[in-house]
């Protein structure tokens, strides 16, 4: 039975493909291409030949073989890890081998294809071996595992989007190849990694009965003569190779290896449960992943006509089915737990003198970082400067410099404490330390509804904040919705709210790659945070917001700390626990909106701050707070400062410095609480 779900897969593939070739936008069509078969069409030179050979087939060929490829990589991640939700995007791999590619395009490097494949696969390992180091091994639970491969993700995204910003000439084209584009210009590419992917797929069913044994456990494997730790590094390898290999050909097409193996192990436990051979199950995954990608490609040029399909990445396409399984698979998981206590809640009581000292350094930080902001720059000022401006004496030049970082300086500001303030309400919600806005899908949302307002309705300012809140409140309602069952359980309510954030990064890159040319470099910059252009009207909103949310977070500072421990003790304490979160997160949602109006989509303020704040003053959030809200204004303002600075008269979006400052400290957090957990 196994054998004949392969042969139906096959034949299935060879459908869609024949299906495939015949849509393109030329005008040839099926008859044309049974003329060209049959043997009617003699002509060397004729119209089909050319579009055949020159642009079809090898559209198809990378198609199929950078699904397969996929497809294997992910089904050998997911057995590796004993983990149905692994796979070369929660792993890290795609972007590592994406930003590998994208560093060497930036400084204009010219390599032969074998040394991008290898670039390619020294990025994936890396991040590879980056992301389970920081889970705690192979064997780390799905919570655990998904959030160190999206923060993995997200650092590498923002490095590459610094790359891609920076020099924008050398890396023309590869945005939207960076989500997944199956555009040849010929067969050579398809012909210089087919041979790759076809070597690791053969050592990896050499290696099938030791992948099988694996899946008893490493004890029972390594009883019955597996060597263990060489299969994980063997297949660890195999797998990166292949995902390598499918960026240089087509760039990240997102979660076909996600989709094919768990697809390919459903088919199994319906119809044929020996399929769950890795004999069988890595032919079959890498033929579902063939399929996922083919008929993608197919449906897309179906639905919105090959004129237009040909303009949107195919993995925006894969992204979106992968989002629904990732939802799908944590619908259907167990509550994991190691990371359900902050490690804030651990720190010892800090006395009251502390929390003052800790409050009067961080305001003290609060204004000097704001000073320093509005003297750096292109031309440094001086703070008689300042004082000259205040009372409306400087100079022509000066009062330009300072009326345009003024607003910049203090929208980092603001935004950086409404994000702070929104981690922290999210962290204690959720009860797990690695939770934010961005990684619940919040920000997401945000910024989705933002980029549909920009490209499709030109909205102004009032329209930009009011389809912001929108789109966070939809975004924070969806996963809220699907993360119920029965109860709130947390991981699963960060699972599903890291597929949405995939999601609606998703579908911002559609919007973006149909929009006016003219404008992907300003919405671009804009997605990946940035004060650039800030006027005082944009900071109205965040300081709004910011100014009535405090009092009210003030007034459930103990039903925070309550609901920081568990589900019990709100309860025992007559809190009607559900309605607080519920409340608590949705005042989440509009802070971290607001924010997104005023600086972009930024990540990882909402992390690293509250968690700062805990270790600084403990874990009751009155102090918590308070100290999270100046620590995140720091945080942010920073940042914004270090871009304008750093490479001027160029500059960095402050998002994507705060991505990378964010990131070591986000891997501390992740092995501290592996440590505190164990």
């Amino acid at each position: 039975m196994a054998v004949a779900v392969l042969v139906l897969l096959a034949a299935v593939l060879l459908l869609s493909a024949g299906w495939h070739i015949t849509q393109g936008t030329s005008s040839v069509g099926l008859r044309d291409l049974l003329d060209l078969v049959l043997g009617n069409d003699t002509d060397i030179n004729s119209t089909t030949r050319n579009v055949l050979f020159g642009s079809r087939i090898p559209r198809l060929a990378a198609a199929i073989t950078v699904g397969f490829a996929l497809g294997v990589a992910g089904a050998l991640f997911q057995s590796l890890s004993r983990n149905a939700i692994a796979s070369p995007e929660t792993l890290g791999v795609t972007a590592g081998a994406y930003f590998a590619v994208a560093l060497v395009a930036a400084f204009g490097l010219t390599v032969p294809y074998w040394a991008s494949g290898s670039i390619a696969f020294i990025g994936g390992l890396a991040a590879a071996a980056l992301v389970l180091a920081m889970a705690g091994g192979a064997g780390a639970s799905t919570t655990r595992l998904v959030l160190a491969g999206s923060a993995v993700a997200m650092a590498l995204q923002s490095a590459s989007s610094a790359l891609l910003i920076l020099f924008e000439e050398n890396t023309t084209g590869l945005f939207a190849w960076g989500s997944g584009s199956l555009n040849q210009l010929n067969s050579d590419a398809f012909r210089r990694a087919a041979p790759v992917v076809v070597l690791a797929t053969v050592i990896g069913l050499l290696n099938s009965r030791r992948l099988d044994l694996l899946g008893l456990g490493d004890d029972t494997a390594s009883v019955m003569g597996v060597p263990v730790r060489s299969t994980r590094t063997i297949g660890t390898l195999l797998a990166v190779m292949l995902t390598a290999s499918a960026v240089t050909l087509a760039g990240p097409i997102g979660f076909a290896g996600l989709l094919a193996p768990v697809l390919a192990r459903l088919a199994a436990h319906a119809v044929a449960p020996a399929l769950l051979r890795h004999a069988l199950l890595i032919p079959a995954a890498g033929l579902v992943g063939s399929l996922v990608v083919v008929l993608t490609d197919v449906l897309m040029r179906g639905l919105i006509g090959a004129d237009e399909a040909i303009k949107v990445p195919t993995g925006v396409t894969t992204t979106l089915f992968g989002c629904i399984a990732i939802i799908a698979l944590a619908r259907r998981s167990r509550d994991a737990g190691p990371t359900r206590r902050p490690p804030g809640a651990a720190v010892a009581t800090r006395s009251r003198l502390r929390f003052w000292i800790v409050v009067g350094i961080s305001v003290s930080a609060v204004v000097a970082i704001a000073v320093v902001g509005l003297l750096a720059g292109h031309n440094w000022l001086q703070t008689g400067d300042i004082a000259l401006w205040l009372d409306g004496n400087a100079s022509r030049a000066i009062t330009l410099s300072l009326n345009e970082r003024a607003p910049r300086v203090f929208a980092a500001l603001l935004a950086g404490a409404a994000l702070a303030l929104s981690g922290s309400l999210v962290q204690a919600s959720c009860r797990n330390p690695l939770a934010e806005p961005g990684l619940l899908g919040i920000t997401g949302g945000a910024g989705l509804a933002a980029v549909i307002g920009i490209t499709q309705f030109n909205v102004g300012v009032n329209g930009l904040v009011a389809m912001a809140v929108v789109g966070s409140l939809v975004a924070f309602a969806v996963v809220y919705a699907l993360a119920w069952k029965g109860g709130l359980q947390t991981d699963r309510l960060v699972l599903i709210g890291i597929g949405t954030w995939y999601g609606a990064t998703a579908l911002s890159t559609y919007f973006l790659v149909r929009s006016n040319p003219w404008d992907t470099p300003r919405i671009y910059t804009w997605l990946s945070g940035t004060t650039y252009g800030r006027n005082w009207d944009d900071l109205v909103p965040v300081a709004v917001v910011l100014l009535l949310s405090i009092p009210l977070v003030a007034a459930v500072r103990r039903d925070l700390d309550l609901l920081a421990l568990d589900d019990d003790a709100p309860r025992l304490a007559g809190i009607r626990l559900e309605r607080v979160r519920l409340i608590v997160l949705a005042v989440g949602a509009v802070l971290a909106a607001t924010s997104v109006v005023a600086v972009g989509v930024v990540g990882f303020v909402g992390l690293v701050a509250p968690h700062a704040a805990r270790a600084l003053v403990g874990g009751r959030h009155s102090r918590v707070v308070p100290v999270a809200v100046l620590l995140g204004a720091v945080l942010l303002g920073v940042a914004d400062t270090i871009g304008r600075i750093v490479i001027a008269p160029a500059q960095l979006p402050a998002g994507l410095v705060v991505a990378m400052l964010g990131t070591p400290y986000f891997v501390f957090l992740l092995s501290r609480s592996r440590t505190s957990a164990g």
